[in-house]
């Protein structure tokens, strides 16, 4: 058997911390030591993947633990649950064969260890439940914060603790840097919360059908500015009713303004507009086209398009 010099083992493993300790800093400077709950804008396949209600709860519940990425949680989600739409053994109920449950695949024990610390706040189960994804989002939370992630300290090992793997780990963060890199790239201008809480109401629609005059599921579906309408009264915002009336409601952004997730974009002319749209970042929009198209992300320009400018709502409601 080859033997080393102390020395020699010594220098070897000052190289591997080194080495981790690298890793760990790039991966903070990445995913942690911000304001979560600023942090950033979902990418355009992040609102394509996630469904409305989890991106929503991830969003949220990041803002618990100071420096964690909501991109993390909702990576983990994804890579453990497809955010709670498996249908394998342990994701609804009961518990796969290491004995996980839950949309976050949480131990029983873990599970309780965890919200007997860090209790959920209001809008999951009573008592909480590891299969109600409120409930279960919130403990990874806490859960996280508590291994590491807190101000962005070490979410490389934050991560590791929640599954001993580094192939875990690297999955982890590779899927939670396509859930934000497109945005983070764009040039575009930041969301307000409320925009936020708009495009996430949306993104939930994704599917329904066209329906001319439409509100919602209630009507079968939406027209253009009924989703809009929709999405902004979710965030407590009442918009015109028509694509004509929000367009004619206040200035538009100036020609060359970077345009922010939630702006309305409109198609057509000042004086008949046809068309309205949500920015959701990244040159996409999300939008009920027209008949036989469902709700669905689309791009802001295309050709031939008669795009018409935009607005921005702001957190008070005004156009």
């Amino acid at each position: 058997m080859l033997k080393l010099s102390t020395a020699l083992i010594g220098f070897m493993f000052g190289l591997i911390v080194l080495v981790a300790a690298a890793v760990s800093g790039v991966v903070s400077a990445v995913f942690g030591g911000g304001d979560s709950a600023t942090s950033g804008p979902p990418s355009q396949a992040a609102l394509a993947d996630i469904p409305g209600k989890y991106l929503t709860l991830y969003q949220q519940a990041a803002t618990t633990c100071p420096g964690l990425d909501w991109s993390i949680l909702a990576a983990i989600g994804k890579i453990e649950t497809d955010h709670g739409r498996s249908n394998l053994p342990g994701v609804h109920s009961g518990s796969n064969s290491a004995g996980a449950g839950g949309p976050m695949q949480f131990l029983q024990a873990s599970f309780d260890s965890v919200v007997a610390r860090h209790p959920p706040p209001p809008g999951g189960s009573t008592p909480p439940s590891r299969y109600n994804p409120h409930d279960a989002i919130y403990a990874a939370t806490a859960y996280l914060c508590e291994s590491g992630a807190r101000n962005g300290a070490d979410v490389y090992g934050a991560v590791y603790a929640y599954n001993h793997a580094d192939w875990y780990v690297s999955q982890v963060l590779n899927q939670a840097a396509k859930y934000k890199q497109a945005q983070a790239n764009s040039g575009d201008a930041p969301a307000s919360p409320q925009a936020q809480q708009a495009i996430n109401y949306a993104q939930g629609q994704l599917g329904l059908p066209y329906v001319w005059g439409g509100n919602g599921p209630q009507d079968g579906g939406f027209d253009c500015s009924g989703l809009t309408t929709a999405a902004y009264q979710a965030a407590g915002i009442t918009l015109p009713r028509t694509a004509q009336e929000q367009y004619d409601a206040g200035p538009r952004l100036s020609s060359g303004a970077p345009l922010a997730p939630g702006d309305l974009v409109f198609y057509g002319t000042p004086s008949n507009v046809h068309h309205v749209g949500l920015y959701i970042g990244a040159g996409k929009i999300l939008h009920a086209p027209d008949y036989g198209q469902p709700v669905q992300i689309g791009n802001l320009h295309w050709h031939g398009d008669d795009y018409a400018g935009a607005r921005r709502v702001a957190p008070n409601g005004e156009l």
